[in-house]
């Protein structure tokens, strides 16, 4: 495993407890390029009251601010949940350069578990993917919170 892999998934983690006490979903993103954070964030949708406030979907935004450029090649996404299509998708829009994930999700992940938006050869882009970065820390933050939602 890729230390630095290690440490930015560490800091999503961060941004994933974060949402997590502002009863968010507990998802965290981190987009980093040549070792500068360019973007962060957690799960916004609750507070935001929009379906799209994803934790990915805000760190693309903040990311594409922090270049002056819509296209993120050569960044990479770690994100602690498998991203789902409308993630995935705006990270083929934006030309990321590499997903690095820790969660599966088995219900609605689109890097290889139930669709491969990233990897669609029919599509200009694709993106490598490293998944189970930290997979457990990433799967036990979402399994206690939604064991706590369910009390």
């Amino acid at each position: 495993m890729d230390p630095a892999d290690e440490k930015w998934m560490q800091e999503a983690l961060r941004f994933a407890e974060r949402a997590a006490e502002a009863g968010e979903v507990p998802v965290g993103a981190v987009i980093v390029k040549d070792g500068r954070v360019l973007g962060r964030a957690g799960n916004q949708v609750e507070s935001l009251h929009d379906a799209t406030a994803h934790a990915e979907m805000i760190a693309i935004t903040q990311a594409a601010e922090a270049l002056e450029n819509w296209r993120l090649e050569g960044t990479s996404v770690y994100v602690t949940l498998e991203p789902c299509a409308m993630c995935a998708g705006a990270m083929v829009l934006s030309r990321v350069g590499r997903i690095v994930f820790g969660a599966d999700d088995p219900i609605a992940g689109a890097c290889g578990s139930v669709f491969n938006i990233v990897g669609e050869k029919r599509l200009n882009h694709r993106i490598p993917v490293v998944r189970g970065v930290r997979a457990d820390e990433c799967g036990a933050i979402l399994k206690s919170f939604f064991q706590s939602r369910r009390r």
